[in-house]
């Protein structure tokens, strides 16, 4: 009862502040913020739940953090940081890294560097929304291409070949994808790269999910294939550590030392103490021991997603994901995605992303990557929403 007095108490609240806001709302964050710390099954998240700090730090680092000074860190990330992060890319050095508040202020920077109103910005769908809603915002003219399910989640070319312009400023792609899971063929990205060449434009790939591959290599990186290329990532979601806040953008060096003036006009610095923990995180041996933990997680719990989805296949269908610890699911109901997800949270107390987040209905987005227990408790409380409807 609890529970459902709360959801009725938000509901009129967060329909007052979308509709004050200047900008289109973020529908995605808006509802994992409003609900992700009420329910009780949280199958929203799109990474793996999160490892401690007596999991990331040994005992010795761990009685040294009283004595930490909590001053100001280095604003565009510590020296030893970026050293860190540039090894990661191939050809890079710590003057091709901005250290940044997770990797949503990378992508906030990177588009506030470069858009300027009219520019055209050609965009990958589905997609994390939070590019095209700032783009869109400062003005640009924004064109979408479209992964498509019945090519297993991968873009037609022959569509984005058209998009292209000489007026094309920026192609943003998120690879590994979110919400679909789905990893770009190294012919597309050398097509992507031949097209931005061509005309002249940016790459901004969002690489967040590199990492958390299921099976196989890592996924290929853009980096290194074209001087006018940005990478964003951070260490929320292959690393399992998102509540560090850290992100980056790797890039070249003038658009670096650019990007780092409008990173002190935001949030000026990262958290002293996530600066060091991220250090920690990315040690070699630390860094294999978090994405090998990860991608053990996926691995053991899709499993336990393909058998809920076999045992309900009148209802859902789902393209196998390749990394990232979300699904993206179609289903077959006569409802609403945002619909089933109010439900879901004011019925069963289960949060999942309703398919509207990204602009597609008749899906829903299920993170995989929750808790075993939680994992399995949710989707079975799904499932008997799914039989109350059908009913």
């Amino acid at each position: 009862m609890r529970f459902k007095e709360n959801v009725a108490n938000l509901l009129p609240e967060l329909k007052r502040s979308i509709s004050a806001m200047k900008i289109s709302p973020f529908l995605l964050e808006r509802i994992q913020s409003t609900w992700e710390h009420i329910v009780k099954y949280n199958l929203s998240e799109s990474g793996v739940h999160a490892v401690s700090i007596k999991d990331l730090l040994d005992q010795e680092e761990i009685r040294a953090l009283p004595e930490f000074s909590l001053g100001y860190s280095q604003t565009n990330g510590t020296e030893e940081l970026r050293h860190m992060i540039s090894l990661l890319y191939g050809g890079a050095d710590q003057e091709n890294i901005l250290v940044t508040n997770g990797t949503a202020e990378a992508n906030f920077v990177s588009i506030w560097s470069l858009i300027e109103p009219g520019d055209e910005l050609v965009y990958m769908l589905p997609n994390y929304m939070q590019i095209y809603g700032i783009a869109k915002a400062f003005g640009a003219a924004l064109k979408t291409f479209s992964l498509r399910e019945e090519l297993a989640w991968s873009p037609d070319l022959d569509e984005l070949k058209r998009l292209v312009t000489p007026r094309t400023k920026i192609i943003a792609v998120c690879n590994p994808n979110n919400p679909t899971g789905s990893v770009l063929s190294e012919k597309t990205i050398e097509e992507i790269v031949r097209l931005a060449g061509k005309v002249g434009s940016w790459i901004l790939a969002d690489e967040i999910y590199q990492g958390a591959e299921l099976e196989g290599p890592r996924t290929q990186t853009f980096w290194g294939r074209y001087e006018k290329v940005l990478v964003t990532a951070g260490l929320s979601k292959a690393y399992g550590i998102p509540g560090l806040r850290i992100g980056w953008i790797a890039g070249p060096k003038d658009f670096i030392e650019s990007a780092w003036a409008y990173h002190d006009y935001s949030t000026i610095t990262v958290g002293t103490v996530s600066d060091y923990m991220a250090r920690k995180a990315l040690e070699p041996k630390r860094r294999d021991w978090l994405l090998d933990r990860n991608k053990g997680v996926l691995r053991e719990q899709l499993k336990l997603l393909n058998t809920w989805i076999a045992e309900n296949s009148r209802v859902f269908k789902m393209v196998l994901p390749k990394a990232g610890a979300m699904a993206y699911l179609r289903y077959d109901l006569p409802v609403n995605s945002t619909e089933l997800a109010l439900r879901l949270i004011r019925e069963k107390s289960v949060l999942i992303v309703p398919g509207d987040c990204f602009g597609m209905d008749s899906f829903i987005r299920i993170g995989y990557g929750a808790e075993k227990s939680c994992l399995l408790a949710g989707l079975e409380r799904i499932k008997e929403t799914v039989h109350d409807i059908l009913r």
